[in-house]
């Protein structure tokens, strides 16, 4: 289980590493980068998908101390389900936000009384992350 974790944190620091490089040198990346990158996250998925078909059993093996409820696997993949929608509409609305963010200051340094209705703008495409946070906390209720 170390191993698997000690894997991850190499190709997470290799991968800042490489973008450290990259933005550091400001000229076009070499032929083998793309396959580099290719092999890095691979070996990333793979040990992201190992750490948790074996790492499950491991964490639910532990004792607590004053258990509240019997966690079994399937309660603990229901955990994991229940943070999903936060974590996926998260990620929706942070890619939601660069183009339309960048629209809106495009926008407003052209016409700053366009501000007001830029934020409702914004404020829609943040909108996908609250109601992930809503489902989870819907979704929690029901375990």
């Amino acid at each position: 289980m170390s191993i698997l974790v000690a894997l991850m944190g190499l190709c997470v620091a290799g991968l800042i590493a490489m973008g450290v490089y990259l933005e550091l040198s400001r000229r076009a990346p070499p032929a083998w980068l793309k396959g580099g990158v290719l092999a890095n996250l691979t070996v990333f998925a793979l040990a992201l998908a190992g750490l948790l078909f074996l790492g499950v059993e491991e964490v639910m093996a532990e004792e607590v101390a004053a258990p509240a409820r019997e966690i079994s696997l399937g309660y603990g993949l229901a955990l994991l389900g229940v943070g999903l929608p936060t974590g996926l509409a998260a990620i929706a609305a942070g890619i939601a936000l660069g183009p339309v963010g960048s629209a809106a200051l495009a926008v407003i340094a052209e016409k700053p009384e366009m501000f007001g209705r830029t934020l409702v703008y914004l404020g829609l495409a943040e909108g996908v992350a609250i109601y992930g946070l809503v489902m989870s906390i819907l979704m929690l209720g029901k375990l």
